[in-house]
């Protein structure tokens, strides 16, 4: 599928949150003939098989960074892959952070200067961007970025980029978030600023009619393993998005394109998790039934603004707790369906949408 199973982690200390960093794997993809394997990368490594460069008359005036791999079913990445080098274009892999991006820059364009950058990277309104601050760091929020800049964790950019320079994000939704746009340019600004962009909608690669288009994504929830059912759901999808002229039906239980621009649907989880220490056992709370865990959770001030700021009601999590020791442990799961509609041109309906970075209702550039 398309896009990355969304999982957020919160873990409360004596009701104090804490970061969770997540540790990657790092992959590397190095391809014959006909095959290809994985195995980790070192840090200066420019990652690019030599065979395609030289079989391929490469731009090298435009380079795409492939910042992730892809995990289970999961083929976004290896599709953004493939629709870039169809396209002649030089593609670099195995960097994950923006750390190693800017110091490929750095080492690799001494003599060049890039017209344009691609970088593909998984995103969301929940987590933010995939793609993490530095090596094994964070993951790319508009706060973690701005504070990765503040205390200087980023080399500055001395090779390769101008202010002519485009600065493209494969990242869905992330020209809804000007904030971490601006933050991704400065990233990017060493003796000047480029030009950055990226989609307000949902970047697919891979698709059945074109090997990259936007979409625009819809959703709705229910406690993990708790449907109510494909026509509860429809119902209740339909009153979100009353404007929208879609069989909200079908396309819930559609599960990848079946005609030219028509609706479908996948379905992901996300796990809410949180650890209270309490000073004494006996002080530990006893809830009889899932309400009373609801009302546990909206009366704490910390763990009501992290679920407000979801965007997701309460009561569509499934709800469990567990102790151990002195430390009450909450965990919550969703499961959201999402159905995305292709966008198509305004033009001709049976076209999709041009990828054009100046239409400034797809993009958003600053």
């Amino acid at each position: 599928m398309i896009l990355e199973p969304l999982v957020l982690f919160l873990k409360i200390y004596k009701l104090e949150p804490s970061a969770i960093m997540k540790n990657y794997t790092i992959l590397l993809l190095l391809y014959s003939a006909l095959m290809f394997s994985c195995e980790k990368t070192n840090f200066d490594a420019e990652i690019i098989s030599e065979e395609i460069e030289q079989d391929l008359e490469l731009e090298t005036k435009k380079v795409v960074f492939i910042a992730g791999f892809d995990e289970g079913n999961n083929s976004y990445y290896t599709n953004a892959r493939k629709h870039f080098l169809d396209r002649k274009m030089k593609v670099v892999e195995g960097l994950f952070s923006m750390e190693e991006i800017n110091h490929w820059f750095n080492t690799n364009a001494l003599h060049t200067t890039y017209n344009e950058v691609h970088i593909v990277s998984h995103s969301n309104s929940w987590r933010g961007m995939s793609l993490q601050t530095t090596k094994n760091g964070n993951r790319i929020t508009a706060e973690s970025l701005s504070e990765a800049i503040e205390s200087k964790q980023l080399p500055t950019i001395i090779n390769g980029i101008t202010e002519k320079t485009q600065i493209i994000f494969h990242s869905c939704g992330l020209g809804e978030n000007t904030a971490l746009l601006g933050q991704l340019q400065k990233v990017f600004s060493g003796n000047n600023a480029p030009k950055v962009s990226a989609a307000k909608h949902f970047n697919v690669f891979g698709g059945k009619y074109a090997s990259h288009y936007l979409a625009q994504p819809y959703y709705v929830f229910y406690p993990t393993a708790q449907s109510p059912g494909p026509r509860a759901l429809s119902d209740e999808i339909k009153t979100t998005y009353p404007n929208q002229n879609i069989d909200w039906f079908t396309a819930l239980k559609t599960r990848s394109e079946t005609g030219l621009g028509t609706p479908y649907s996948y379905r992901f989880n996300i796990p809410v998790n949180w650890e209270v220490r309490f000073e004494e056992t006996q002080d530990i709370p006893e809830f009889k039934n899932t309400d009373e865990i609801m009302d546990w959770i909206s009366e704490n001030e910390q763990m009501a603004l992290a679920i407000y700021e979801l965007g997701i009601p309460l009561e569509k999590f499934r709800w469990k707790t567990g102790i151990s020791g002195n430390v009450l442990k909450i965990s919550g799961k969703t499961t959201v369906l999402c159905v995305l509609k292709p966008i198509m041109s305004p033009i001709d309906s049976s076209e999709y949408g041009s990828l054009d970075l100046e239409n400034k209702s797809l993009y958003t550039s600053i």
